[in-house]
């Protein structure tokens, strides 16, 4: 209380920046009297000096001790060694900015209280608490409505960064190797901003990775498909509905939900769950749309018709695509304001001049109101069920190329209904060409089932063997079923009757033959791995299409450079070479393709390889 009066008192101690004391806050005491008092300002030290103030006046030490006051007693004032904490001056500074009381009229009116305050842990006591004390002393309000208080930053040790101690990376190491924005985004989506964390150059890197170079490869991705000939550009009608995909309005459903996660994380001032939001979305829109949408970006292209469905599809992935990059922009804006300005110019700036010119002068984005929780849900599903068959796929050791006859998913029938509208999808991404729906996980599974002797023979001792037997005689599918429900399930023994509880009995699930299973909670997938002729053939034509496109990238042509093709190969590669040589020139944009042991010309590039032990040889030229 008795502080706060003398504030009050002395409140015209915080006159201006550029005529106020600074720190510390001068006091003087009485050698008569023992009287304190505070001075704080030029003309109030002027007038109570006992010689005149040197022009220019210095106020700091050691010449303000010099000064002599007199007091209202009649004695001498000399200046107080003992100082009020330093931190007040730092306290006083939204009301000293604005030269408050005289420059404002004594209102303090939408400068006070500001929106947040940011600062590390360190200054908790001091700047903090400081500006809290005063602006409630003073005004009986606070001085921040909002604290982001920072965590201390860290050596890959996880000792504090010091100078004396060797450990500090330089700003500027960092800038010049990986950018700012890279370092901007380490720091401020790491995690969250009140924890100490590690920071190296390592950490940096692999958050660019992550994020900034991802951002960036689709961005290039866009920009490079989009500026092929007869290719596409921004600023036509938006496409049909009818010309949107599944993966198209999923995505936009993303994108809309992403905008709105992002605005209330920052708005609730964390950037990290912001970022973090950023993040997820992103990887859905390079490691789900895109890869998804491939084909439909070169697709209608070529010589297609004009207005041809292929083109159409393929100018609703373009526009929903740059849809997508356009908002991100804004989003990332922020976290990466230059990588985010570069791609606001390249993809809206440039092509609509009544756009902002700068990413930092467009308006925040809102929801379009696309939002669907349902198409959601069934990607998610699709999603799972491509990741489940994949891992079995993988574990069955069957390449990524090659086709197989049909995946078979064993889930509720809710999920079955979500993923049916996804259902080409998910053959796509699983290489198959049938994809068929189950209920029972039986279906994919053997079940056998034995005694579980460590807890049934204490129980049955010598009767042990017949409860062998009657375990044995039990149908392996449907009790497993029964248990996992708590149904009950008993067995004969000796003519009496005994209940079995889960853990009296020991499962072993095995694969059905003919299909690697996979399986997580939710479902299980089952691939059909015999592989017949017909599914043989088309996956050496798949290898072929591979290596043509190796050797089109080591010959430096670019993505879309049509090519004179010539193949070589024996047996079952010459085979798949001929049954497919349709599709082997659409893939590599061949405009002729011819076989024989001869070679019709000297080509731009010429390889060899070993397709499953069989040989091919290419030679490829441009058209």
């Amino acid at each position: 209380g008795r502080f706060g009066k003398w504030l009050e008192g002395n409140v015209d101690w915080a006159i201006s920046r550029d005529r106020y004391w600074g720190t510390p806050l001068p006091l003087w005491r009485c050698g008569d009297c023992d009287r304190i008092e505070a001075v704080g300002s030029y003309a109030a030290l002027a007038e109570r000096a006992k010689a005149p103030l040197a022009e220019p006046f210095d106020p700091h030490r050691p010449f303000v001790d010099d000064v002599l006051l007199t007091c209202s007693c009649g004695g001498t004032m000399r200046r107080e060694p003992e100082v009020i904490d330093v931190w007040y001056d730092s306290g006083a500074m939204p009301f000293a900015q604005e030269h408050h009381p005289f420059a404002t009229g004594g209102d303090l009116t939408g400068r006070l209280p500001a929106d947040f305050i940011c600062e590390a842990l360190d200054q908790t006591r001091g700047w903090f608490y400081s500006l809290l004390a005063e602006a409630t002393l003073l005004f009986d309000d606070t001085a921040y409505r909002n604290v982001v208080c920072l965590g201390l930053i860290l050596d890959a040790e996880g000792q504090k960064m010091s100078k004396s101690k060797g450990n500090v990376i330089e700003p500027w190491t960092v800038l010049d190797r990986q950018g700012a924005d890279a370092f901007r985004w380490y720091l401020l989506t790491a995690q969250s901003p009140w924890d100490s964390f590690r920071f190296s150059l390592e950490a940096v890197d692999e958050a660019m990775r992550r994020f900034l170079l991802t951002l960036w490869n689709t961005f290039s991705f866009l920009v490079t498909y989009a500026a092929l000939p007869d290719g596409w550009a921004p600023g036509g009608p938006p496409p049909a509905p009818a010309d949107l995909r599944p993966v198209d309005r999923w995505i936009l459903s993303r994108l809309d939900g992403t905008v709105a996660e992002v605005t209330a994380r920052m708005e609730d001032y964390d950037a990290t769950g912001a970022g973090r939001a950023l993040e997820t979305m992103l990887d859905d829109l390079s490691n789900w749309y895109v890869r998804t949408s491939r084909r439909r970006f070169w697709g209608g292209r070529g010589g297609a018709a004009a207005d041809g469905p292929g083109r159409a599809d393929g100018d609703a992935a373009f526009a929903t695509l740059h849809e997508c990059l356009s908002t991100l922009a804004l989003l990332v804006a922020p976290f990466c304001p230059f990588v985010a300005e570069e791609i606001h110019g390249t993809l809206v700036a440039a092509h609509d001049p009544g756009a902002p010119e700068s990413v930092h002068l467009a308006d925040w984005p809102t929801p379009g109101g696309r939002h669907d929780p349902g198409l959601e849900a069934a990607m998610a599903d699709a999603r799972e069920a491509v990741a489940v068959g994949r891992g079995a796929r993988a574990e069955a050791k069957l390449k990524v190329r090659q086709p197989l006859a049909e995946a078979v998913v064993a889930c509720p029938p809710a999920v079955a209904g979500r993923i049916g509208g996804l259902v080409d999808l998910v053959a796509e991404e699983l290489n198959v060409r049938a994809v068929r729906f189950v209920t029972d996980p039986g279906e994919l599974v053997d079940v056998t089932l034995k005694p579980n002797y460590r807890r049934l023979g204490p129980r049955f001792g010598a009767a042990m063997p017949a409860v062998a037997a009657a375990v044995a005689a039990l149908p392996p599918a449907e009790t497993a079923r029964a248990l996992d429900a708590g149904e009950p399930v008993t067995i004969a023994v000796d003519g009496t009757e005994h209940p079995l509880e889960p853990d009296d009995l020991l499962r072993e699930a095995r694969p059905t033959e003919g299909y690697a299973v996979g399986q997580d909670a939710a479902l299980a997938v089952g691939l059909a791995t015999e592989i017949t002729h017909d599914l043989r053939l088309e996956a050496l034509s798949r290898e072929v299409v591979h290596a043509v496109q190796g050797a089109r990238r080591a010959g430096g042509l670019r993505v879309e450079e049509r090519i004179r093709l010539h193949l070589d190969g024996s047996g079952l590669v010459r085979e798949a070479i001929d049954a497919h040589r349709a599709e082997i020139a659409t893939e590599t944009l061949a405009t002729e393709v011819t076989v024989s042991h001869g070679a019709p010309f000297a080509g731009l590039r010429h390889e060899e390889h070993t397709v499953d032990g069989e040989p091919l040889a290419l030679r490829l030229d441009r058209a």
